[in-house]
């Protein structure tokens, strides 16, 4: 019995406890990281640019001229680090034809009202 109990604890500890560790030390080194000229994402969703990181606070600037505090922790991932350059994605050249049709519509029915 004592064996089973034992095994339990041990599959707990790898399947839920050390997976979660290693991401939250993760998630504290990418906080730590953060420098002015990263574009980062919010736990909200807020898209912003970092002006600057005083102790346990960051400064983002989410439009031009408007500056918000956020705490670190509230950082949920860096998606642009300062300098980095992003590849352009190759798009296609738009065919040299001009006289695409007109996509089909979407309506299957008109009713007439009366």
């Amino acid at each position: 019995m004592f064996l089973i109990i034992a095994l339990f604890f041990v599959v707990f500890y790898f399947f839920l406890i050390r997976p979660q560790q290693k991401q939250r030390r993760q998630a504290q080194e990418m906080q730590s990281s953060l420098g002015p000229g990263d574009q980062i994402v919010t736990i909200g969703g807020l898209h912003g640019t970092v002006t600057g990181v005083v102790d346990n606070e960051v400064l983002l600037e989410i439009s031009p001229g408007v500056e918000v505090r956020f705490a670190r922790p509230a950082i949920a991932k860096i998606v642009q680090k300062s300098g980095e350059v992003i590849p352009e994605p190759d798009v296609p050249a738009p065919a040299a034809d001009t006289d695409a049709a007109e996509p089909e519509s979407p309506v299957t029915e008109i009713r007439k009202q009366d």
